[in-house]
């Protein structure tokens, strides 16, 4: 078990792009770089014996920077924030205060701005084999937040083939945070559709979105609905084949409970992933709108060929108040943990 910092020779606003490697006692293996605290690999061994990599991405550090990619931007496998998913016309309230955010097209706030901390460079603050814990110091004003926003990051990979990602966040002034992760998973070992993976959510309810995918507050049953993954199913069993999957679930748990978010498995690879979180939502995105040339080994990635499990506070969150809180203050601390755990199937 260790950790290992690479160098890239790239420096970005002053500051050193690494590469840090984590390994543990099985040979699974994994890539983050501290620029977007981006998962770039996340080796395993299938059923088969083989190393397979389940997380798309690029070969190299500089495919992440191309005009061709950031043109239609996909934040493969990247750290999100201040906030996860859209806030609605980018606008919220905290103590009579209006703060008038940076807005996407269609005047929503998506992912934090225009330049969210998925592009942001973090300090690399220590290593402990096999973990690694980054920082990012977000200033009062930026994408037009309120407050100094301190962010702390750990991953760790443990022999139980977990990779731990613990959330730390303080504040200077009362601020809106919703944190995620957006790695794009793909557990077949020729890629492909992902629409042959067996998927299942314990969530009873997922939340309506206007026609921007932005939340408005309305929670509606899954039963009867495409959206009832209860009792698992193939992901492509109820889709519409032109849109996938791109909606938030409300897990089944109390509040602020860790527990099972999403079990996912590929026949071929043999392989299940878990994800297990604090957070009282996950957001299930089966890239509908991905389109990347030049990814790993040459490959291109096109719409369905992966997916994501976004766990985090309910979306637009921060403008509906029947919602969990997704209001820091000073004094308090932010803490969301999820797990990626890979099992065979």
């Amino acid at each position: 078990m260790e950790t290992k910092l690479i160098k890239t020779g790239k420096i970005i606003d002053g500051k050193e792009i690494l590469g840090i490697e984590l390994t543990n006692t099985h040979g699974t293996y994994v890539k983050i770089y501290n620029y977007g605290a981006i998962i770039n690999k996340f080796i395993v061994v299938n059923k088969q014996g083989q190393k397979q990599d389940i997380v798309l991405g690029f070969d190299d550090f500089e495919g992440y920077l191309t005009e061709e990619y950031l043109d239609g931007y996909p934040y493969l496998g990247a750290v999100i924030g201040r906030y996860a998913n859209r806030i609605k016309n980018g606008r919220f309230t905290i103590d009579g205060i209006v703060h008038q955010l940076t807005q996407a097209k269609g005047g929503d706030c998506l992912h934090g701005g225009d330049i969210g901390f998925d592009r942001k460079v973090w300090d690399v603050l220590s290593t402990i084999d096999p973990s690694v814990t980054l920082q990012y110091v977000s200033p009062a004003g930026e994408e037009h937040f309120p407050g100094n926003l301190t962010i702390q990051l750990t991953f760790k990979l443990t022999d139980d083939n977990e990779l731990i990602l613990d959330f730390k966040a303080t504040t200077d002034e009362a601020t809106a945070i919703n944190l995620t992760h957006h790695s794009y998973f793909n557990l077949s070992p020729d890629l492909g559709s992902i629409g042959n993976h067996h998927h299942r959510m314990p969530a009873s309810h997922y939340l309506e979105q206007d026609d921007n995918y932005v939340v408005t507050g309305k929670l509606i049953p899954v039963e009867g609905t495409k959206h009832d993954f209860l009792g698992g199913k193939l992901i492509n069993h109820d889709w519409d084949p032109k849109e996938g999957y791109d909606q938030t679930y409300v897990l089944d748990k109390e509040y602020g409970e860790f527990t099972l978010a999403s079990e996912t498995t590929e026949e071929k690879s043999g392989l299940k992933l878990s994800v297990y979180t604090t957070e009282p939502v996950a957001h299930l995105y089966t890239a509908a709108y991905l389109s990347v040339k030049n990814g790993k080994g040459g490959a291109e990635y096109h719409p369905f060929e992966a997916f994501c499990v976004e766990t985090q506070h309910h979306p637009n969150g921060i403008n509906i108040p029947a919602f969990p809180s997704t209001v820091l203050r000073p004094g308090e601390t932010y803490k969301q943990t999820t797990i990626y755990k890979i099992e065979h199937n």
